[in-house]
């Protein structure tokens, strides 16, 4: 393979802080061309300076996208295209655990419609753009999913809200996209890969600071002993976005995440997921709302 084949374009969005920002600059490193998609230009800046501190010649670009705005999704993706070929999405933004409940610019739960709704329409759009280059798409899962269920009647249904229930339904509806779109896509006979990965159990304060990211919450000191036992930092926990994004070894469906105990660290692997994860009745459940509630829809059977 040329070197030129060997650099892959990879878009990252929520790429200016976080797990995002790691995975950014470790794809740089690689020597791969990164697009940062984000929704702010001053924040990508910043970014984009600090990754070009630790990698001179980072090859960056710049899309603005805010996943919490349906409108803002459609042309994200249409002005993708003119960034030439693209192999692969990684959908990393998100919102986590907000304390009360706010909405999209469309009217979803903001951290299901940012996290999950968001990702899938961005996805649809720009899905012909990975058929020409047999690309693949990273869904950000988390572990949060073991203890989360979506009402069958209605997936995007909150009920009596609280922070970190909605973030963990709103991983699980990732998750059920992620894998079904693999399901999907193998059935359409499509070149494009569809892959689930993890970063475990990561705290910013575990991570190497960078001028790009924003002060990491302190926690206690006598707690930090501990955090090293069972957490690791967002560096590390970017590795597995990185290795689903451009492994050679990644295959379509498969689930990556830290390989240590109970997933919450050690490097990259192929982990379980909960059975509810790949429920294929409850994924073409989420489907169908998804598509309603984006106005969007994937042209898989015309790739039959």
């Amino acid at each position: 393979m040329s070197a030129e084949r060997s650099r892959k374009t990879v878009v990252v969005t929520g790429a200016s802080a976080g797990l995002g920002y790691f995975a950014a600059e470790q794809l740089a490193a690689a020597g791969h061309r990164v697009v940062l998609a984000t929704r702010s230009p001053e924040r990508a800046t910043a970014a984009a300076d600090s990754i070009r501190r630790h990698v001179p010649d980072a090859a960056l670009e710049h899309l603005h996208v805010d996943l919490a705005d349906l409108d803002v999704v459609r042309t994200a993706a249409a002005a993708l295209g003119a960034l030439g070929p693209i192999d692969a999405v990684v959908n990393n933004a998100g919102v986590v655990g907000s304390r009360t409940e706010r909405f999209t610019a469309q009217g979803t739960e903001l951290q299901v419609g940012t996290n999950h709704l968001g990702h899938f329409a961005f996805t649809a759009l720009v899905l012909p753009l990975l058929e020409e280059t047999a690309g693949r798409v990273v869904h950000l899962g988390s572990i949060a999913h073991r203890w989360a269920s979506l009402d069958p009647s209605d997936p995007f249904r909150v009920g009596h809200y609280s922070g970190y229930r909605q973030y963990a339904r709103s991983k699980l509806a990732v998750m059920l996209f992620g894998f079904e779109l693999a399901e999907r896509l193998a059935d359409a006979g499509s070149p494009v890969s569809s892959v689930v990965a993890h970063p475990g159990l990561s705290l910013d304060s575990l991570a190497p600071s960078r001028p790009a990211i924003a002060p990491a919450r302190t926690e206690p000191a006598w707690t930090r002993p501990g955090q090293r036992l069972y957490a690791q930092g967002k560096d590390a926990g970017a590795h597995p976005l990185v290795h689903a994004a451009v492994g050679d070894d990644v295959r379509s469906g498969q689930y990556w995440g830290p390989g240590g105990f109970m997933q919450l660290r050690g490097p990259a692997a192929v982990v379980p997921a909960e059975p509810r994860a790949h429920d294929r009745g409850e994924a073409a459940r989420l489907w169908q709302a998804s598509e309603r509630a984006s106005g969007v829809a994937f042209a898989l059977d015309a790739l039959v």
